[in-house]
């Protein structure tokens, strides 16, 4: 396919997960894709896969940003900021350490690096997606960190929207409610430790309820992604898609 063909895309967290499967999708469509995260050999593996650019670095890191922005050549025209990471935790307990280190690789990082592709998306006109989450509007009692940084990515984005909207360049977020990653195998087994059972069991407690009586996988989330990069989405900006199989409804659970 050649939605994208011509175009250059950004994936930030693409080693695993969301960031890889909207790595995936987008070379698919015809972009050519520049992965950058701390996945070592996972990164090099998807950059291959999608016959991309791995760069190694974090997102926290300036320098490591510039270096990702260069290998983008003359031409962006796309950013997906998908790296991402969760710590459970307590508004009575949240450390000091685990509440900076969040916010700055979930809302710092998005913002660093929508701050360095900006003046080549303006040179165009492009698409900014950034990976919220349902937690940014339903938190959980041990996601004071986590949920703080999601609002905080939807507030930003619907900011860069306006300020940037007359440069031609969208600016929309993706709220995923749970999906099957590598980073909700870590809380299903931290559940599973805590309740005496398995992860599997978790995981089969959480899709319960859900609407749709499962989780997504990452390529569905990808697929939204894939769309507010379009053309498809040529007059979606400042918007949130919420992609939760109706996991926010306030249904009792499923029947077993």
């Amino acid at each position: 396919m050649s939605r994208l063909a011509g175009r250059t895309a950004l994936v930030t967290g693409a080693a695993t997960g969301i960031g890889r499967a909207t790595a995936l999708l987008l070379a698919r469509n015809g972009a050519r894709v520049v992965l950058f995260g701390l996945g070592g050999a996972d990164l090099d593996e998807t950059a291959a896969e999608a016959g991309g650019q791995a760069v190694h670095g974090d997102v926290t890191k300036i320098a490591d940003i510039a270096r990702a922005i260069d290998d983008c050549g003359s031409r962006l025209d796309i950013v997906v900021n998908a790296a991402g990471l969760i710590v459970p935790d307590q508004p009575v307990n949240v450390s000091d350490e685990v509440w900076a280190r969040t916010l700055d690789v979930n809302l710092t990082g998005t913002m660093r690096v929508c701050r360095a592709a900006l003046p080549l998306l303006s040179e165009r006109g492009g698409a900014i997606v950034n990976i919220a989450s349902v937690a940014a509007f339903n938190a959980s009692p041990d996601s004071a960190s986590y949920a703080a940084s999601k609002a905080a990515v939807v507030a930003y984005t619907r900011s860069l929207a306006y300020a940037h909207g007359s440069d031609g360049i969208r600016a929309n977020a993706v709220a995923p409610g749970w999906v099957r990653t590598p980073m909700s195998a870590y809380e299903m087994r931290l559940l599973a430790e805590q309740n005496g059972t398995t992860a599997e069991a978790e995981f089969q407690s959480v899709e319960r309820r859900i609407a749709l009586g499962r989780m997504a996988a990452p390529a569905e989330i990808a697929a939204c992604c894939l769309f507010l990069v379009s053309d498809d989405a040529s007059f979606v900006t400042g918007a949130v898609l919420v992609a939760d199989g109706g996991g926010r409804s306030p249904t009792q659970n499923r029947a077993v």
